[in-house]
């Protein structure tokens, strides 16, 4: 892999390529997909991999996607960061609640720390601004998780430039995550508060979700460097800026090595304009209501 990095909070460093655990889960990131050997063997070999961010959350499975971590990986090595989120409630494959009050946040922390036997979450990101509930007492409850030693850092996942910006008006945030990908730049400004400010952004559905095997551009410019176009788009986010940090996610070793390979394809300057003009789809806001969370 190669060697780029990132600061995640300013204090800690990680490769900017990571691995997300939401696919060692089954369709709609509910119960388990398989037997959890092959999910085990996929997480030790991304680390064996040079991977030092695995990216997760408690409510994939519910709870199988960290109980995986914990039992492929701990004891951890050093200088690997276990992000998780919390905030949102699964009662079956198609039902996401919204659960942003402060007595939902801290149990759903504690019960992240007792599943991947952590004294300290390194990134615990909010997976959805509650509407229901003020951001003030939501972030604060993260705060008070941080203050007690609990969580190292704050992230936000699925928020516009509005709310990240007051956000940051009240605590520190090390990390975000939107969709964002070759095709769907939809969080562009998001990405320029970002690089301003110096937060990572993890973006969800790298890869498109399967779009990009059928755009000719991406075909193309991977012929030219004998890879996939799933490469190619790792490829892009990695160039297109200093602080997006992919985690894609496969339940197939074969799979993450073509993921893992992707840090060794050296996009030109000619090959980013090409990909630059594919330009993207309409920014993905968050769904309102409690029963409506997108699956990232």
């Amino acid at each position: 892999m190669g060697e780029e990095r990132i600061r995640i909070g300013g204090d800690l460093p990680v490769r900017r390529l990571g691995y997300g655990t939401a696919q060692l889960t089954g369709p709609g990131y509910w119960g388990p997909r398989g037997g959890p050997r092959d999910a085990v063997a996929v997480l030790r070999r991304a680390v064996e991999r040079g991977v030092t961010l695995i990216d997760t959350a408690d409510n994939y499975g519910p709870s199988i996607a960290e109980e995986l971590v914990a039992r492929a990986l701990h004891p951890y090595p050093e200088g690997l960061l276990i992000a998780t989120k919390g905030g949102v409630v699964r009662t079956g494959d198609q039902a996401w609640h919204i659960a942003g009050r402060p007595e939902q946040l801290r149990a759903m922390c504690e019960a992240s720390l007792r599943r991947l036997r952590l004294d300290t979450i390194g990134l615990y990101q909010l997976h959805r601004l509650d509407p229901e509930v003020p951001a003030a007492e939501q972030l604060g409850a993260l705060d008070e998780l941080r203050a007690q030693g609990k969580i190292r850092h704050i992230g936000l996942d699925t928020v516009t430039v509005e709310q990240l910006a007051s956000a940051l008006e009240s605590t520190g945030i090390a990390a975000v995550q939107n969709r964002y990908n070759l095709l769907d730049r939809g969080s562009e400004a998001l990405l320029e508060l970002c690089e301003a400010r110096g937060i990572a952004f993890l973006p969800w559905f790298p890869l498109g979700n399967g779009s990009l095997t059928s755009d000719p551009v991406c075909a193309e410019v991977a012929a030219a460097h004998g890879a996939t176009p799933g490469q190619i788009a790792l490829a892009w986010l990695l160039r297109r800026s200093p602080v997006l940090c992919p985690t894609p996610g496969t339940g197939s070793l074969a799979h993450l090595e073509e993921n893992l390979d992707s840090a060794g394809v050296r996009l030109t300057d000619e090959d980013m304009s090409r990909l630059d003009a594919l330009g993207g789809a309409p920014q993905v806001t968050p769904r309102r209501g409690r029963r409506s969370a997108p699956p990232a």
